[in-house]
């Protein structure tokens, strides 16, 4: 599966800006956007590529309007930290076998 990742991203810094955060990365459908962040020091960080390629998985499953619909639901409802996506991508950041068979473009 090939994942693209783009760098000065407007879409993680906004993101950046709400969660009040220096780094950001922000997964749609196939693409990592990231923002103050280089793709070589998001590559070498295992756990937050594991967590994105977790959300990448969860497009792929859900499909794009289904899934961004659930975790804007999610977020509403529960908040973004216990948004049930983020829980299973942060549950899963440590098994770095997530990353068997992709590609990063």
């Amino acid at each position: 599966m090939n994942v693209y990742i783009k760098t000065n991203s407007a879409l993680a810094r906004l993101a950046a800006r709400i969660l009040k955060t220096d780094r950001m990365a922000v997964t749609v459908r196939r693409t990592i956007y990231l923002h103050n962040c280089s793709k070589e020091e998001f590559l070498k960080n295992k756990n937050w590529v594991c967590h994105e390629v977790v959300h990448v998985r969860q497009y792929k499953q859900l499909g794009t309007f289904a899934f961004l619909a659930a975790y804007l639901f999610q977020c509403l409802i529960n908040g973004y930290n216990n948004n049930k996506f983020e829980k299973e991508a942060r549950k899963k950041e440590s098994n770095h076998m997530m990353m068997d068979g992709v590609e990063f473009i």
